[in-house]
């Protein structure tokens, strides 16, 4: 009965197929497509799942399912694209089926046996209702049945896929089944695909339609910001792009479109999905990080994996595309064999030639679809990477401790930032080609073997070989690439502080010297650049002749032997290895990239192990209105240094309570600064406790302000409160000079204020602390900048008035406003000496005595009862809203003073490529380079026609045939030495020539340019640009020109041998040219907004860097934070959109190269038998596999020049700033003795700082004798440091001159002119280096003389206390000395130069009144005969000069001596005498 039922089934045999073929093993009887065991297991599969879905049914009667929607409604373009292929297979099965059965019966007249059509009716009717249900009615079943049902189906799929292929190779015939087979499995995959997307969606749905959700939503007009709800406005389209969208890269077309129309701007540009943006990424990695660490307490977590955890599934799907992407390269040089097979009239069946044509393109296309999405994926996976590296190095420096700030300078955070992150991000492309390349490897060996048998092995060896060589040279380049990048860093380190200080540079004539230091470090780092680029081209050379040497051993192997070689097995082998040579040659790119990422990761991961503050248990909750303490401080000892021994502030007791104004004073270095950092939780607690209640504001030494609005920075991130903030530029006295800014409060501020005046800028910070209203106030000696009359109105109104119900800390070295205070603390050497109400301490404690008959002094004796205080006016609060609001201000639509970055628009064609090449014998290089690489390039055509011409030859011999064909080769592959050292003599002379270039532009700017420039910007140019100029563009350039040559040559080739595909190649080239000009014009503009948006990062960073212990004093780290992830994300949002722009680009021109090598495969096939011989054709098809990868690497070198370009064109607009005048004008230099009197004449003055902007001095004339001491009062903002300025030539006069010595200044060189003059600036600058470095950078004077100029000084015992004495170090800013010490120092440099003619502009602001009673007296003593200018707030200063200048809205209003001055009526002089002594009588009667 059984045996019937087989028969019935099966008929007389199991297996057979061809006309009648048995199947001839075991696996054969299961696998093949026409066996009945086959068929027996599928139909009963498909029975399986048949019944799977009735059961479902029975079970679980869903009223939806059994109604047939009327319309597609809400579904996704991947559902009904499956449901169209999975019904059209379904049908086509089915079809198939029939169409058998009927062949059935007109033949033989049976319908037996049934296993060959019922099996077809089955898989048929299965596929077609599992398609429909699952694509178009998913969301009606349930989640696990659909997930099983489509896995299952899956599963089932693939076994029939691999079973297919299997059976069509082996018995080397294809079938109409075997095809349906194999399209069922991406089918299979589509479904699964649904699957998962019906599910997310109706998740998603669900939760929309949740009443619990719903209500927060509608709620979010009330309370959301408006921000957010605008960057998910316009988010990228590749958020809700569709599967197919995704794989064609179809929704980038809109941003395309908008490039091709319009020159794209910054808003144009989409926002990134919420997954890829800085937040989403650092908040995973944070919590995986702490994950980590909390399963692991003893060692600490590793970074990389970590990173790694939070991106494994990206990895993984664009690791399968990868794999996927290798297989189907792979198809191509057994398509070639078969190609040649079918030429030679070797054909299996008939039309072979159309299926292999056609299985060449199906091949080639998907080959394109795997490769963009690996490489795509693997850059967002860069991306999400870089920006988490980027915003956990942000963060980490605003927590940063002392020590840690030690190691890791500005310039080397600013270089984790834009250089180490960049290449750890990069590295993310690099991945998977790790191991792709030796996946590549295996199957070439297989398909090798296949062709070549045993001398296969042959080539193994020598690959294997390579590879071993060039383990050695990845260590030396490893430690090359180490070297460079700490080069790299010493030279930042020192750009950076030379631009921030190049104000004080230019002053004391110091550019040449600075700059040949940053040339120093640069010729070091060129010695590590040299290196790594001669060893990257060795490498390089290795594995461009790898491929000549494998064919050497191959053949050498074959010819010995005796393997005949044919045109099937030796084109074969040439498509195979040309197929592995151009991964083989990314392997150094490859192992540069990972070591370069090593390194970066390695120094990214040291600075985020670095120690951080220790303060969290300084600040504490509870509400204030409670508490009867608002600092406290018992027993307190704290050092800076990381030796305990050595304490910075010792055995501190203090109590202050709320409401409560305490004064600290003391002379300079006494720990004043420091007992405020104290408080904040800035210096590391060594014992006893400190308790800090409530909120905190903070007003630093040194200004911090940041560019942007007057009114941001007031603001600092609270809202706006109309009244408040009227009231708050009432107290600060800032109504005035508003109304003198061109656009009031909205005028733009430069970086760290430089167009404000010392004194402006500190009533700015004493606003932004006023207009936050905390509870504790700590003022570091915050009136040193203004002068007298600010200082008493602000004290009056500000810290007595504004401040009366708060705890105030107020460093300051005016004793005229110690009375008003509830208690002064006395410091001094790190201690509190004495802490009591003024009287009572002036009663008790001697030192505080000095201290106030030192101001006595300097205050002069004339006698008071003489003077008359003035009347004030007192405005009223109304008033002064009413005078402020008659003048409205409106945003200005110019750039006010801060420029908009530039960046070149349009298309700027081979411009930047000519500048580039243009540097330094840049053109003969590449020439040599571009030639070198055509010879290569020919050699290997002849080489390859050398071997399909003689292949078959009878009267050519086998060793002939080899010996000539790898001479060629050979010959060909020295030619490349000389490319490779022409690529490093173009990378090292180009990188000479720009960056010597930059440096001059930068030094000679004058100081306009640094005004209206954000650090950020040039900081940017001079360590990423550059670096991608130093290390990327030259190699990149010569590898663009050799891929095109590459490419060319593929398309020549091809049309040669086949000339008919010119008529489609031509419509293409067309198309292919059309398409990247469509491209480009997108792609610049995103790449220069990324340049851009670039210096947004820096510039936020570096801002940040310098302001981290105010944003920690206000508690503001979170808004900082938040500010840091968007400008990261306006960074990352045009960079994925370009290189999503470059696989848009890249995947349509490889479905055109497809159309190119398939239209040739296809005229090949039309053609009539022997047209070409069978070598022609393998060579020929051997450059169309090619002419795909050539093309690719041809694109993705000309767009990832394009991108680097942008580095070359951002360095040349930095290259040409206008310069100041010349330096030393030969013809036209003083005597060295000038000046010998120091007579100054100032005529006619007229200063503006800028073209288009109203005068800063109006026509001042005076003369200053010489050896006569002057004095320049005037209010905040009057003009006093412009005119000092102009004595410098820092800026040019747009009418008037000034003459000294009879020569006017304005026709000698400007080092001539600094060098000649003395000067102590306003903002006293100390760079990074020894004491003696900082006193005598030149080295000009001997150990001896420093020591007596210290001691002069009253630095000498401070410099002794040091270790190393004059080589004491002082850190970057001197932030390791206080801030009076500092301008001591400038003291020194002054007294060490002896000018004739020296300035002091408010050059003792910062010292108390004792230090500077006898700095005034060394002054007088050591610059007798010397004209002394003196700008000062502090009247007794100027008392005893012999004139006294007063200016006023940059006008001279008085010009004579004090005592005139005083006695005539109305004079400004008189009135600020006035106010400062009515102050010190007060002081006195209390």
């Amino acid at each position: 009965m059984m045996d019937d039922l087989w028969t019935i089934f099966c008929g007389e045999s199991d297996c057979s197929y061809g006309g009648g073929k048995q199947c001839s093993s075991a696996f054969m009887l299961v696998a093949h497509p026409s066996s009945c065991i086959n068929n027996v297991l599928v139909t009963a599969f498909d029975v399986l799942l048949l019944f799977m879905l009735l059961f479902n049914f029975i079970c679980k009667p869903s009223p939806a399912m059994l109604q047939t929607p009327s319309r597609f409604q809400g579904l996704l373009p991947s559902q009904i694209f499956s449901a169209i292929f999975n019904g059209g297979l379904g049908v086509v099965y089915f079809s198939y089926g029939i169409w058998i059965l009927q062949e059935y019966l007109r033949n033989v007249h049976t319908i037996l046996p049934l296993h060959q059509w019922l099996v077809l009716l089955f898989q048929g009717f299965t596929w077609f209702l599992l398609s429909l249900t699952i694509s178009l009615q998913g969301k009606q079943l349930p989640k696990a049945f659909l997930r099983l049902w489509s896995i299952l189906a899956c599963l089932f799929a693939g076994i029939l896929c691999v079973f297919s292929l299997l059976a069509a190779i082996l018995v080397k015939q294809a079938s109409v089944r075997i095809v349906l087979d194999i399209l069922s499995l991406p089918g299979a995959i589509l479904l699964l695909l649904c699957t998962y997307k019906v599910y997310k969606n109706k998740e998603i749905g669900d939760a929309i339609s949740s009443p619990t959700l719903y209500a927060p939503l509608n709620g979010q007009a009330n309370g959301s910001s408006e921000s957010e709800t605008d960057l998910d406005s316009n988010v990228t389209p590749f958020a809700d792009a569709g599967f197919i969208s995704k794989m064609l890269f179809l929704w980038l077309n809109s941003v395309v479109r908008k490039g091709g129309e319009k020159t794209l701007e910054e808003e144009d540009i989409p926002s990134l999905r919420e997954v890829d943006r800085a937040e989403t990424c650092y908040t995973l990695f944070m919590e995986k990080l702490n994950k980590r660490k909390q399963s692991n307490l003893s060692t600490p977590p590793s970074i990389l994996w970590t990173i790694v955890s939070c991106h494994w599934k990206e990895i993984l799907i664009s690791g399968f595309f990868a794999s996927l992407k290798v297989i189907t390269m792979s198809a191509g040089p057994l398509l070639l064999n078969a190609f040649i097979q079918v030429a030679e009239g070797k054909e299996v069946f008939k039309y072979e030639g159309y299926v292999l044509a056609m299985s060449l393109f199906i091949a080639k296309c998907s080959e394109s679809l795997s490769q963009r999405q690996w490489y795509f994926r693997s850059r967002i996976i860069g991306i999400q990477v870089r920006s988490l590296l980027s915003a956990a190095i942000y963060i980490k420096q605003l927590r940063l401790s002392n020590t840690a700030k030690m190691m890791h300078s500005a310039g080397n955070i600013t270089n984790y930032v834009t250089v180490d992150a960049y290449r750890v991000g990069e590295f993310a492309y690099w991945f998977h080609q790790t191991w792709a390349t030796s996946f590549q490897l295996c199957i070439a060996l297989v398909i090798l073997f296949h062709a070549v048998g045993l001398a296969t092995f042959a080539a193994l060896a020598v690959i294997v070989l390579t590879v071993l060589c060039n383990s050695p040279l990845a260590k030396l380049l490893n430690k090359f690439q180490t070297k460079l990048m700490v080069a790299q860093d010493e030279r930042l380190k020192a750009c950076s502080e030379a631009l921030v200080n190049m104000k004080v540079l230019k002053l004391y004539a110091w550019e040449t010297h600075f700059k040949d230091v940053i040339e120093r470090l640069r010729s070091e780092e060129y010695t590590w650049l040299s290196a790594v680029q001669i060893w990257k081209a060795y490498n390089v050379l290795l594995f461009w002749t790898s491929p000549v040497l494998v064919s050497a051993a191959t053949f050498g192997a074959c010819y010995f032997l005796e393997i005949p070689l044919n045109a099937s097995n030796v084109f074969t082998f040439v498509a195979t290895l040309r197929l592995v040579q151009d991964p083989f040659r990314t392997i150094p790119d490859v192992i540069g990239v990972v070591i370069q990422a090593k390194v970066s990761l390695e120094r990214i991961v040291k600075f985020l192990e670095a120690p951080e503050l220790q303060n969290e248990n300084i600040r504490q909750k509870g509400k204030v209105e409670e508490l009867r303490v608002s600092i406290s401080m018992k027993s307190v000892d704290l050092s800076w240094e990381e030796n305990p021994s050595k304490l910075t502030l010792r055995n501190i007791n203090l109590v202050v309570k709320p409401g409560e104004k305490v004064a600290v004073c003391g002379e300079v270095g006494s720990g004043k600064s420091n007992l405020l950092a104290a408080i904040l939780g800035e210096v590391p607690l060594v014992g006893g406790n400190i308790q800090v209640y409530g909120k905190i504001a903070y007003v630093s030494q040194m200004a911090w302000i940041q560019t942007g609005t007057i009114q941001g920075n007031i603001l600092f991130g609270s809202p706006m409160d109309k009244q408040r903030y009227q009231e708050v530029l009432e107290k600060c006295s800032l109504v005035k000079d508003l109304e003198m800014l061109p656009f009031g409060d909205l005028t733009e501020i430069g970086e760290r204020g430089v167009n404000l005046s010392g004194g402006q800028k500190q009533r700015l910070q004493l606003a932004r602390a006023l207009y936050q209203d905390s509870d504790i106030y700590l003022l570091d000696d915050p009136f040193s900048a203004v002068d007298a009359h600010t200082a008493t109105s602000l004290f009056n109104e500000y810290v007595m008035g504004a401040l009366s119900g708060k705890a105030v800390i107020l460093v300051t070295h005016q004793v005229d406003f110690l009375p008003a205070f509830d208690s002064v603390l006395l410091m001094s050497d790190g201690e509190i000496l004495h802490g009591a109400p003024y009287h009572q301490l002036l009663a008790s404690n001697r030192k505080f005595q000095e201290l106030v008959n030192a101001h006595k002094d300097t205050a002069g004796s004339e006698p008071l009862a003489e003077v008359t205080s003035p009347q004030r006016v007192e405005i009223t609060s109304g008033e002064v809203k009413k005078k402020y609001t008659e003048k409205q201000f409106k945003a200005s639509t110019t750039d006010q003073l801060i420029k908009q970055e530039e960046r070149e628009i349009g298309d700027t064609s081979f411009k930047p490529y000519i500048q580039y090449l243009m540097q330094n014998k840049g053109f003969l290089y590449f020439t040599i380079a571009g030639l070198c690489h055509i010879i290569f390039v020919a050699g290997q055509i002849s080489q390859n026609a050398w071997m399909a011409a003689n292949v078959q030859n009878p009267h050519v011999s086998e060793l002939l045939l080899i010996t000539v064909y790898l001479v060629i080769g050979f010959g060909s592959t020295f030619i490349l030495v000389f490319r490779s050292l022409a690529a490093v003599a173009l990378c090292i002379q180009t990188s000479k020539s720009i960056f010597s270039q930059l440096l001059n532009s930068l030094f000679r700017a004058p100081m306009s340019f640094y005004d209206s420039t954000p650090l950020g910007r040039i900081l940017s140019r001079v360590s990423s640009d550059l670096s991608i100029v130093d290390v990327d563009v030259p190699f990149i350039l010569i590898y663009t020109f050799g891929s095109f040559a590459s490419a060319c040559a593929a398309l020549g080739v091809l049309a040669f041998v086949t000339w008919q595909v010119l008529f489609v190649s031509i419509p293409v080239i067309y198309l292919t040219l059309r398409l990247q000009k469509y491209y480009f014009s997108s792609a610049k503009e995103l790449m220069r907004i990324n340049g851009t948006t670039k210096s947004f990062v820096a510039n936020h960073l570096a801002e940040s860097i310098a302001g981290a212990m105010t944003i920690r004093a206000f508690e503001d780290e979170e808004r900082f934070f938040a500010t840091n992830f968007n400008v990261i994300d306006r960074n990352a949002s045009p960079l994925f959109h370009n290189f999503a722009a470059n696989e848009w680009l890249i995947q349509r021109l490889e479905l055109l190269s497809a159309t190119v090598l398939s239209s040739s495969a296809l005229a090949m096939v039309l053609l009539p038998p022997g047209t070409f011989g069978s070598g022609f054709v393998g060579m020929a098809l051997s450059y169309g596999l090619l002419l795909n990868m050539a093309l690719i690497f041809s694109i993705q070198n000309q767009c990832t020049l394009a991108n680097y370009i942008i580095s070359v064109e951002r360095l040349n607009q930095y290259l040409h700033i206008p310069s100041e005048a010349s330096e030393v004008i030969e013809e036209n230099r003083p005597p060295p003795s000038w000046p010998a009197v120091g007579k100054v004449e100032i005529c006619d003055l007229e200063i503006r700082y800028r073209p288009d902007t109203p005068l800063v001095l109006s026509g001042i004339s005076c003369t200053f004798e010489g050896g006569h001491k002057i004095g320049i009062v005037g209010c905040t903002g009057s003009g006093k440091t412009t005119l000092i300025s102009a004595l410098f030539r820092l800026v040019e006069p747009a009418d008037g001159k000034i003459i000294i010595d009879n020569i006017d200044i304005s026709t000698i060189g400007l080092h001539d002119l600094r060098s000649r003059i003395g000067i102590i600036p306003q903002d006293p600058t100390l760079f990074n280096g020894t004491i003696r470095y900082n006193l005598d950078p030149l080295s000009q004077y001997t150990d001896e003389e420093i020591w007596e100029v210290l001691g002069k000084c009253q630095l000498q015992d401070a410099v002794k206390e040091k270790e190393k004495g004059l080589d004491g170090l002082v850190i970057e800013d001197g932030s390791n000395w206080s801030m009076g010490q500092r301008q001591l120092f400038c003291l020194g440099r002054a007294l060490l130069r002896r000018s004739r003619i020296l300035v002091l502009d408010e050059a003792t602001a910062s010292i108390d009144n004792a230090t500077d009673a006898i700095l005034q007296k060394t002054i007088r003593t050591e610059f007798t005969d010397c004209t002394v200018i003196t700008v000062a707030h502090r009247i007794p200063t100027v008392m005893d000069c012999t004139k006294v200048l007063a200016m006023n809205d940059g006008k001279v209003v008085e010009y004579d001596e004090p005592t005139t001055l005083m006695n005539r009526e109305g004079s400004l002089f008189g009135q600020l005498v006035r106010e400062y002594w009515s102050h010190f009588h007060s002081a006195n009667q209390h």
